[in-house]
């Protein structure tokens, strides 16, 4: 039996670690760390049978496993939503743009990229406050709850959706040069308090 855990020999059986299960979860309670990458005897094991994995018995096998720090981890994927969101005003300007110069076709094509990147950049808070167990009612952006901001912004990505379904490019462009601008700002502000949450975090 040989654990290795970041390329460092984990003593399991010293630890009275017995299955993958307990090696897993000594990891997440001691270590405070995130399992990122799993190989047993060398090979990836299928996830969808993850209970059947955690009972596994180590005696017999070679277990390895990568980790991550979470905090890290949260603080990587903030850095690259900021980027996205950096192109997904420039999309959007340009959307707002070409639907005032009645070019619908090339403004839709940009606002496809901006829908996708606001969409990811909400779901990456919410699963990085949900994996640091961050109350995101807790967090203040400004005046506001990050909690209410995120409920305001799907609330406006709603407001596009119904334009785009009536076809109302009007509508449309007015959402994006007036509603959206602000939105983008507040955004930036969202990411910020929440690299402020994550280094305060225990």
């Amino acid at each position: 039996m040989t654990v290795t855990v970041d390329d460092q020999p984990l003593p399991a059986e010293r630890l009275g670690l017995k299955t993958v299960g307990q090696v897993l979860a000594h990891l997440q309670r001691d270590g405070n760390r995130l399992v990122v990458h799993v190989l047993i005897d060398g090979e990836e094991p299928d996830l969808d049978r993850l209970a059947q994995i955690k009972q596994a018995p180590l005696a017999g096998h070679s277990l390895y496993i990568e980790t991550a720090n979470p905090r890290e981890m949260a603080l990587d994927v903030l850095a690259e939503v900021e980027k996205q969101l950096d192109e997904a005003d420039r999309l959007k300007t340009e959307a707002a743009d070409l639907l005032q110069r009645n070019q619908t076709t090339k403004a839709l094509e940009r606002l496809s990229g901006c829908f996708t990147t606001w969409q990811h950049a909400q779901e990456s808070v919410l699963k990085t406050a949900q994996l640091l167990r961050i109350d995101l009612a807790t967090i203040r952006v400004g005046e506001r709850a990050l909690h209410d901001v995120l409920v305001e912004f799907t609330g406006q990505l709603r407001t596009i959706r119904e334009a785009l379904e009536a076809r109302d490019y009007v509508s449309l462009g007015d959402v994006l040069l007036y509603e959206m601008t602000g939105t983008c700002e507040q955004w930036r502000a969202a990411l910020i308090a929440m690299r402020a949450a994550i280094g305060t975090s225990k």
